[in-house]
């Protein structure tokens, strides 16, 4: 495995590397990896849970947020980081926030240096011309007060608004004007105005109150610790050649022998933890390039065997099969009560198994004699490297979904819940005899169609009763 010294901190080299594209992510736990420049980070590994780690993008931070490299720096500086463990009193990550949202990413660290060296008067005249080029209701540079009902609320007075409703009033029955609710704001234009000089105000005098927190912070801001920031050299190799990196297949029978002498592990069980590594690397290289066509010098891509979900997560299973060089090298027997075992297409995993268990390890299936590796594959990395196998797959799929519904029994009038005949719950188990060779009644099952027969009149049915026949015979048949 090779190893990438860095001059400085790990996670700036990490970054570098992640930035540059050499690599796809920085496994860290420090958040200052995308102050060096990195485009992904994961953190928080947590095996067989639906969630088994966590991944932020500087993408969904810049969609989200409005932030980028430089704003991120320069909250950082307001709220401490691993340089500058302080930061400003009094500033937290909300106001930073604010701060940093105010300007663009190429302002930002600039203007926090003319603050930091007591030029706030920079933004206080800003703000004074601002609140200067808000124009009055009337077009004059003083403002007017209008009067307003304590009535209504809308401009004008009570007593005029008690003789007739004003224009803001909906009223049309000539009774005047409503009275107004509670917490009614006046929507004129006067009003509107008004509150949004307030509100300027407000937002100015917070501004200044946090500016001058800044300001009075001693050495602020560090330019060594920005500098390092945007430094995008932490490697021990020259910024025009980049670093030496590239990818190939890994040396996996130098992993067995090493793994097989210092850790005494038997080469087939390193094979089986290392398969699934190997089979996902092996997709990718496929979609890449399609002319590499087996797994490990030994195994080729067969079918995908069904679905499989998984923690909520779905996989495709894929079945690998030996190829034909290889296959005087390979025994296999054939356990009978394995041979003839049905999966269903879409398989759920039970998620309350031991964690310890070895969920991720190939299973072997064995199918009219031949054996095959089942592996959980990713389904974009799959259908990326197997479009066709992908389609031909889904294609099969929905068309045994057609042929269950059609084989499908349709609903009896029993299963849709009428009510049905008390007789045909309660048949009777004897056979009695009213003349020689005549039957009078039978045993049936429950929910048995009536014969021709029982569909006669109740008054037939009536005609075979006598008195010689049991009470209870009698009452069966008038029921009948």
């Amino acid at each position: 495995m090779p190893v990438v010294k860095a001059k400085g901190e790990a996670e700036a080299l990490c970054a570098q590397l992640d930035a540059e594209g050499h690599v796809d992510a920085c496994i860290t736990s420090d958040s200052d990896a995308f102050l060096f420049g990195a485009k992904c980070v994961i953190k928080t590994f947590q095996s067989n849970s639906k969630e088994p780690f966590e991944c932020y993008y500087m993408s969904d931070i810049e969609a989200g947020l409005g932030l980028k490299r430089k704003h991120l720096i320069a909250i950082s500086l307001l709220v401490g980081n691993d340089y500058y463990l302080n930061g400003v009193q009094g500033i937290g990550l909300d106001t930073a926030l604010r701060i940093a949202q105010t300007f663009s990413e190429d302002e930002i660290l600039n203007r926090l240096r003319e603050i930091g060296n007591g030029d706030a008067s920079l933004l206080q005249g800003e703000i004074r011309s601002v609140d200067d080029s808000v124009p009055s209701p009337d077009g004059s540079s003083l403002k007017r007060k209008f009067s307003h009902c304590s009535f209504c609320g809308h401009p004008g007075s009570k007593r005029t608004h008690f003789k007739s409703s004003c224009e803001y009033c909906s009223s049309t029955m000539g009774e005047g004007c409503m009275k107004k609710s509670e917490g009614f704001k006046c929507s004129c234009s006067s009003c509107d105005m008004d509150r949004k000089e307030k509100e300027q105000k407000k937002q100015d005098n917070w501004r200044l109150k946090v500016l001058s927190k800044i300001a009075l912070e001693p050495n602020f801001p560090n330019d060594a610790i920005i500098e390092m920031y945007l430094c995008n050299s932490h490697g021990y190799f020259t910024e025009n050649d980049g670093p030496c990196i590239s990818w190939g297949s890994p040396k996996t029978e130098m992993v067995v022998d090493f793994l097989a002498y210092h850790q005494l592990w038997e080469p087939s069980y390193i094979r089986r933890r290392m398969l699934p590594m190997l089979s996902t690397i092996f997709l990718r290289e496929m979609a890449k390039d399609p002319l590499k066509s087996l797994l490990y010098g030994q195994y080729e891509f067969d079918s995908i065997d069904r679905l499989k979900i998984r923690y909520g997560h779905q996989f495709y299973v894929v079945k690998w099969k030996k190829s034909a060089p290889s296959l005087g090298c390979v025994s296999c027997t054939v356990p009978p009560e394995e041979s003839d075992v049905q999966q269903d297409d879409v398989m759920e995993v039970d998620e309350s198994i031991n964690p310890f268990d070895e969920s991720d390890v190939p299973t072997i299936d064995i199918n009219n004699g031949c054996c095959f590796l089942l592996t959980d594959e990713n389904m974009d990395l799959v259908h990326a490297a197997f479009p066709e196998e992908v389609d031909r797959f889904l294609q099969e799929k929905e068309l045994k979904e057609l042929k269950r519904r059609k084989t499908e029994k349709p609903e009896t009038a029993g299963s849709r819940g009428v009510q049905l005949n008390i007789t045909e719950f309660y048949r009777s188990a004897k056979v009695y005899e009213t003349e020689p060779g005549e039957i009078l009644t039978k045993k049936t099952e429950p929910g048995e169609i009536l014969s021709s027969q029982r569909a006669e009149t109740s008054k037939e049915k009536r005609k075979p009763s006598s008195s010689n026949l049991p009470k209870s015979v009698r009452r069966r048949l008038l029921f009948d």
